[in-house]
């Protein structure tokens, strides 16, 4: 639930702030098209993390979703290593982090695999949906 709930977080975060302010971040990373990929990534975030949070269609929604997370790594993360958590200084106001790594793209990479290939167990839409009817 949580890499769905996750993608739909993101999503959210991206339509509220409007998709083009993102297309204003992936123009700067040199992102081809920015403004349709802002408006597709923020899409495929939420109609992907829904689909997943419901159970249903993970692998036709993981392969768009995984895109996601890979353009995320190699544009952005990979720069900042492994670590997504990463102490800069510590001072009287309190901890200040530095830049995520890519941990967190792996993680949900796999978390993606294993339910595209494992399925979404038997709590979920499609499970309810394939029960026969008594």
């Amino acid at each position: 639930m949580i890499v769905g709930f996750g993608f739909l977080a993101h999503g959210y975060a991206k339509l509220s702030r409007g998709p083009v302010s993102f297309g204003g971040v992936l123009q700067t990373l040199g992102v081809p098209v920015p403004h349709l990929l802002a408006w597709l990534t923020t899409l495929v975030e939420l109609i992907g993390g829904s689909a997943v949070l419901a159970g249903a269609f993970i692998p036709l929604v993981s392969v768009p979703m995984a895109v996601v997370l890979l353009t995320a790594l190699f544009t952005v993360h990979s720069q900042y290593g492994f670590f997504s958590v990463k102490f800069a200084e510590v001072t009287t106001v309190g901890v200040r982090f530095g830049p995520v790594g890519y941990e967190i793209i792996l993680l949900y990479l796999a978390g993606l695999a294993t339910l595209a290939v494992g399925g979404p167990g038997r709590l979920s839409l499609e499970a309810v949906l394939r029960r026969p009817m008594a």
